[in-house]
């Protein structure tokens, strides 16, 4: 997980949105809300696993999203320069094993009243700036997960479909243990720096995420899209 500073990623932000008044918005504004979750896991040792045409499909209204995890030939894997060091935890939090091969889960969003925002601004020296928001910030306590993805068109090295490679996570923990002031309880906000690993295509680069509450069920969910201005 990212862990600079918030300073630093109210700085990105603030250079990002600087530009980003004359090349694009990026953010969840006015966007599809995900209906549901496809999380498909890859082995970074399964090659194949990549160009399977047998690869799960979204189904309508969700949201696919790609994991490579660490596979038992290190870096010496053939997918070992995409693994996302943040993959074994999203295992664990769905109570799942490290694929051998190739394994996907699907899981809806339930019904709620609660709005999620996320977004971004532009990369500046190999850093994105990246927020979420949830509103109202009361109830809980809640889980979010905001991911930096590269969304890779089908054909990509052989892909039969579209994909959303995870390149970086954030994992905000809003428990409301404590006692909200008003502007919490208007809404709960999470800004970070993402950093931009290596090999990865700032120009394809995004955020997604959801939020879930004690039992686990995805309470909304949100993903941004550039657009330029007018």
């Amino acid at each position: 997980m990212n862990k600079q500073s918030p300073a630093l990623a109210g700085l990105l932000l603030a250079i990002a949105a600087a530009g980003a008044q004359a090349q694009a918005s990026c953010d969840s504004d006015g966007q599809a809300r995900p209906v549901g979750l496809l999380e498909r896991f890859i082995s970074a040792d399964c090659e194949t696993c990549w160009s399977d045409a047998a690869t799960r499909r979204a189904r309508r209204g969700e949201l696919a999203l790609d994991w490579i995890t660490p596979g038992s030939k290190g870096e010496d894997a053939p997918l070992s320069t995409a693994v996302s060091r943040d993959s074994p935890a999203r295992l664990q939090a769905l109570k799942r094993a490290a694929p051998a091969r190739a394994e996907a889960v699907h899981r809806r969003a339930t019904p709620s009243g609660y709005e999620l925002r996320v977004a971004h601004g532009l990369a500046f020296n190999g850093y994105i700036g990246a927020s979420i928001e949830l509103k109202p910030g009361r109830g809980g306590p809640w889980q979010a997960w905001l991911l930096l993805v590269e969304t890779l068109p089908a054909g990509t090295e052989g892909s039969p479909v579209e994909r959303n490679l995870v390149r970086n996570a954030l994992q905000p923990a809003w428990d409301n243990a404590e006692p909200l002031s008003k502007a919490q309880q208007n809404g709960l906000f999470e800004s970070r720096p993402m950093n931009v690993p290596e090999g990865a295509n700032p120009k394809r680069l995004r955020v997604v995420g959801w939020v879930e509450d004690a039992r686990g069920r995805v309470v909304a969910a949100a993903q941004s899209r550039c657009r330029q201005p007018r």
